[in-house]
């Protein structure tokens, strides 16, 4: 006989079902703190932090609201579905997490060092050195993860994570001071974890992007070197930069069609340089990385969608043209109708070429021709 369900409690545990969901939904809503659409480890409750990793379905440092939708609809014994399962991404990598760089105990001023087990030869390796996005206000180091592994696995390179003090901590310069400490630490334990420090190259996506490109341009700017760490007497230069959708010119950020008031009080770049951008102009042109453009900075390659509306695909151009007026090498690629991020490799693609010939001495061509608008 079949049971028949007054409507009623059919509507009522309906209403249960979609409330739960609504409530999974406006909790990721929550924790994703600079909106971007994913959440960092930071960005989780202190109580859900362990589980990170194991949500982070394709290790690049981020859970998505499909990886959390996943954790969710995993079955009653507790494994993902075979969808979500990947390879395990550090297999053959050497990891030590949390170094301190600066000489504090600011957990912030730690990094990430990738090692492979087994090197493809004798040398020293070069090093990949990743830096995190996230406005300068959120994010976090093990982003990197998903981006230096590869390289690491393959024996050839050396790869190091940079974490750094957010604006709610610290205002400008501090993140160019940590960055350029933990670049100072990495040459000088070079010898003793098998690294090359006459090769380092730099890469980091969107506030990332934007403080890689500092490094690039700033090797001679003595102000932004700042005094922390033991290691003051090793340069902070660097070999190469790969700068993913950064912004280059603070002052200028605001006068291109974008999802954020660039210019407001309360912008991303308000708070990293302590007010609005065009009420401080000197501190607005002190964090731009086009201050600081001259003939002896490193090769720059720059990718940047061109449908990017948090960070105008004009900055990007802006940054390069002044970067070829001074006579620098540098690679320009338009990801079309990319926004802030790309789902197509391709991009990552050209960042291995230009790391093989600058970093390894690759005989590769590094196209600078436009990437055709994103693909799964």
């Amino acid at each position: 006989m079949t049971r028949r369900w007054p409507a009623l409690v059919l509507f009522a545990l309906f209403g249960v079902c979609v409330s739960a969901a609504v409530a999974q939904q406006d909790r990721f809503s929550r924790w994703d703190r600079n909106g971007d659409g994913r959440l960092t480890r930071d960005e989780l409750p202190e109580s859900v932090r362990p589980d990170f990793d194991r949500v982070d379905a394709n290790r690049d440092g981020f859970i998505s609201r499909e990886e959390d939708a996943a954790r969710r609809n995993r079955s009653p014994g507790g494994q993902p579905a075979a969808a979500t399962r990947l390879p395990r991404m550090l297999e053959g990598v050497s990891l030590q997490r949390d170094i301190p760089y600066a000489s504090t105990d600011n957990p912030r001023q730690r990094l990430d060092l990738y090692l492979p087990r087994q090197r493809a030869a004798e040398a020293p390796l070069p090093v990949v050195v990743w830096i995190h996005g996230g406005a300068w206000r959120a994010g976090d180091k093990s982003s990197g993860q998903g981006r230096l592994a590869e390289y690491v696995r393959s024996g050839r390179y050396a790869g190091v994570s940079v974490g750094y003090r957010l604006s709610g901590e610290a205002v400008w310069p501090a993140q160019i001071h940590d960055c350029k400490a933990a670049i100072r630490w990495i040459r000088a334990h070079a010898k003793e974890h098998g690294l090359d420090p006459e090769r380092i190259g730099v890469w980091g996506s969107s506030a990332g992007g934007h403080l890689v490109a500092m490094l690039g341009t700033s090797g001679g700017a003595e102000s932004l070197e700042g005094i922390l760490g033991d290691h003051r007497d090793q340069s902070s230069r660097v070999g190469c930069v790969a700068d993913y959708f950064g912004p280059s010119d603070l002052l200028t950020i605001g006068d291109h069609e974008s999802s954020i008031d660039h210019n407001a009080a309360d912008s991303p770049e308000a708070q990293l340089i302590g007010g609005a951008v065009q009420k401080s102009k000197d501190a607005a042109r002190a964090a731009s990385p086009i201050t600081y453009v001259s003939e002896d900075d490193p090769p720059f390659l720059i990718v940047h969608g061109t449908a990017d509306m948090t960070v105008p695909f004009a900055q990007s151009e802006i940054l390069a043209a002044a970067l070829k007026k001074a006579g620098v090498e540098v690679t320009m690629v338009a990801v079309d109708g990319a926004g802030h991020g790309f789902k197509t490799p391709e991009p990552d693609k050209r960042v291995r070429a230009f790391f093989d010939r600058l970093l390894r001495g690759i005989d590769v061509k590094v196209s600078g021709e436009r990437i055709p608008a994103d693909s799964p």
